[in-house]
């Protein structure tokens, strides 16, 4: 364990109370360090120096966020949130998730900052324990999520929080947004991980196929049924069933779904036994639920026992910040014995100025089509299709939004959403935001 004592000139923390932590923390198997109420790292414990430590660049006595972020000033300062802050301000925990400098490059680490407060209640010392979010990659990547923007931290952070629980999830986004990527990653960090991952495709199936393929059947149930078959939600035992675009279930299905849900039993088609389900629940959709409970096209108790956590995943348009490392990922994904490809700057500028309206599975098209194209193995602007290349349309100019202290203090307590999607809605990105509440006090 590594230890910085802080000199008389700003000893806040008692050198025995670091001593203290340090015994403590060297047990933890998380990476941990002590910080000083000045974002000074006192202290930090062998799993910390093993993940994120560096031989040739010493963090004991510097900054946090200048080893973390590479930063001159505190995050909050750099439009992220700061956990010491929050955790300042609530006198409490809190935990945010970031993307941090690591002898391996740029990664995703939750964070937890804990307040250490002394016998008259004045914070002595912050604990901050570090932990590394394996479902996503900040970097290309061969496998998995892949992403760096702030809407995709933020959907990224939901995932993180939900993921241990038994909480139904229900991912909602564009078609094309990586909803069972999404699914994949919330199995995985759970403690399910180790179970199966079933995927039930819903769109498309009848009634009848969809009751036989969910719960399976009894040999002579129907035509064709010629021996027993299990269900998927038997597959399913220990482990995860995502339920894909599960606003495609046909009407009559939904009560039996949810009964499956709530009772956690169902039967297989042409049987009276009785079974017991045991997995965990995640859905998606690209559709409008709440629109078609309205019209009597989705059943609402069905609706309220899916989307105990609704997760919005970002369209691409709003990831423009995540399209290279897209563009590497895939050219790194392609299969064994094909040529390495790489992506030209004007090429890259273009798919970054298109709106892709299919989302990630539309690029992920364009850049196969254009390998066929790219005989030197350089993808190149004439390979792209050229509706991808078209410049976008000139919008008309946006009346100006009157950015005052009353303006952002009523729309903060009357809009529904995140900060995120608050920033969306008056058409300005998160970190202007954020300057502009901190600006009027409201941050």
């Amino acid at each position: 364990m590594k230890t910085f004592l802080p000199t008389p000139a700003n000893a806040v923390p008692h050198p025995d109370q670091v001593q203290s932590l340090v015994s403590f923390l060297e047990h933890e198997p998380n990476p941990m360090i002590v910080l000083d109420p000045d974002y000074n790292i006192l202290a930090a414990n062998t799993a910390y120096q093993r993940q994120f430590g560096s031989a040739d660049k010493p963090f004991i006595g510097h900054k946090c966020y200048q080893i973390s972020h590479h930063y001159d000033v505190p995050c909050d300062q750099a439009g992220e949130n700061c956990p010491m802050k929050k955790a300042q301000e609530k006198r409490g925990p809190d935990r945010v998730l970031h993307i941090h400098h690591t002898p391996r490059g740029p990664e995703h680490v939750d964070v937890e900052l804990r307040p250490i407060l002394d016998e008259h209640g004045v914070i002595t010392a912050y604990v901050e324990r570090l932990t590394l979010v394996r479902s996503a990659s900040a970097r290309p990547s061969n496998e998995g999520l892949v992403g760096c923007s702030p809407a995709f931290n933020l959907a990224l952070s939901e995932l993180q929080r939900v993921a241990p629980s038994m909480l139904p999830v229900l991912l909602l986004g564009e078609s094309g947004t990586g909803k069972e990527l999404f699914a994949r990653a919330v199995h995985e960090t759970s403690e399910r991980a180790s179970g199966p991952f079933v995927v039930v495709d819903c769109s498309g199936l009848t009634e009848t196929l969809f009751e036989s393929e969910l719960f399976g059947h009894e040999k002579g149930a129907f035509t064709g049924a010629i021996t027993r078959k299990p269900g998927l939600v038997e597959t399913a035992q220990g482990g995860t069933l995502f339920l894909d675009e599960i606003g495609d279930v046909p009407l009559a299905m939904q009560v039996k779904l949810l009964r499956l849900i709530e009772s956690g039993t169902y039967r297989r088609v042409g049987s009276v036994e009785t079974f017991h389900a045991n997995f965990r629940l995640i859905a998606a959709t690209h559709k409008p639920l709440e629109k078609m409970m309205e019209k009597g096209e989705f059943r609402q108790d069905l609706y309220y026992r899916i989307s105990a956590f609704p997760i919005h995943l970002p369209p691409l348009r709003n990831r423009v910040e995540d399209i290279a490392l897209l563009v590497n990922s895939f050219l790194q994904r392609r299969g064994a014995g094909k040529r390495r490809l790489t992506i030209d700057a004007e090429a890259l500028a273009a798919l970054q100025q298109y709106s892709w309206p299919g989302n990630v599975r539309e690029l992920r098209n364009v850049l196969e089509r254009a390998s066929l194209f790219a005989d030197d193995g350089v993808i190149r602007a004439i390979h792209l299709p050229q509706a991808s290349v078209a410049p976008p349309p000139q919008a008309a100019p946006a009346a100006s939004t009157p950015f005052d202290g009353s303006t952002l203090a009523q729309a903060l307590a009357t809009f529904k959403g995140t900060r995120s999607e608050l920033a969306k809605h008056l058409g300005i990105s998160d970190r202007t935001l954020y300057r502009r509440l901190k600006e009027q006090g409201l941050a």
